[in-house]
């Protein structure tokens, strides 16, 4: 008998999606979901690609939230207890990378450190140079070689995996030490989705990139095309209230759509 369908091996590295996921249904964080008139910044982005200064639209995105999270820390601190948040003072920014490895296509995670101490151009020769980087299948993550506490973590059952991340989140410390305190996802980058996607993660403040559009935009009195970006930002409410929260939306704005953090 001639089966109709066929079995696919999941890719290690997803496990820990799995496990993210469902501890961060736990979190609670509010949704924002965003857009941003994108046209003169990506105008600013090809001048510089112009006068040899290349900067994807990623790495500077990252910039950008690194410098207005910079003017506002409580949006990336941590829960310490009722009394407490735990603010770092820099922004280390997780990302997901990825890498073909053998014939599959893999998510690999990887952390920028100090991004709001970084220029843009440096951000994204990082990037660069992790998509250029060479991956055997027993490596879990971008910029090291993965260790034997990592591969055990992939080899746990879930339960054990799960209660690891519930843990690791009372530990601030190490929880920064581990995936920093912003986390950007972009789909993007991969192909064009007419909306927005609403993600989860186990970080304090995270970001997911949509597509860039073309979308009828009021300018003045007029009404002309723009390129529009749709972003969702998740936000703990545990660190961070409402105003506060607005505040940093305002400045993310600002910085998005004027362009600010090119130099």
């Amino acid at each position: 008998m001639t089966r109709n369908y066929y079995f696919q091996d999941i890719v290690r590295s997803r496990t820990a999606t799995f496990d993210i996921f469902g501890v961060g249904l736990k979190k609670h964080h509010i949704s924002a979901m965003l857009e941003f008139d994108v046209t003169e910044s990506r105008s600013g982005l090809r001048e510089l690609r112009k006068k040899g200064i290349s900067i994807s639209f990623n790495a500077w995105l990252i910039k950008v939230i690194g410098s207005v999270i910079a003017k506002h820390p409580e949006a990336a601190a941590y829960f310490y207890n009722k009394r407490k948040i735990i603010i770092f003072n820099d922004i280390n920014v997780s990302l997901i990378v990825e890498k073909k490895i053998g014939d599959a296509r893999v998510p690999i995670p990887l952390v920028i450190e100090k991004v709001n101490k970084k220029p843009a151009a440096e951000i994204s020769e990082e990037i660069d140079a992790a998509k250029g980087r060479e991956l055997s299948s027993g490596d879990i993550v971008l910029k090291k070689k993965s260790s034997a506490y990592e591969r055990f973590y992939y080899r746990m059952p879930g339960f054990f995996r799960r209660f690891f991340w519930v843990v690791l989140l009372k530990r601030p410390k190490a929880a920064f030490r581990t995936m920093g305190n912003v986390s950007v996802t972009s789909v993007g980058m991969i192909g064009k989705v007419n909306g927005w996607f609403i993600h989860k993660s186990v970080h304090p403040i995270s970001f997911g990139v949509g597509s860039v559009l073309m979308k009828p935009v009021v300018i003045g009195n007029e009404i002309k095309a723009r390129e529009v970006l749709n972003m969702t930002v998740l936000v703990d409410h545990d660190v961070i209230d409402g105003a506060p929260m607005v505040r940093f939306l305002g400045d993310l704005t600002d910085f998005i759509e004027n362009g600010k953090e090119m130099d």
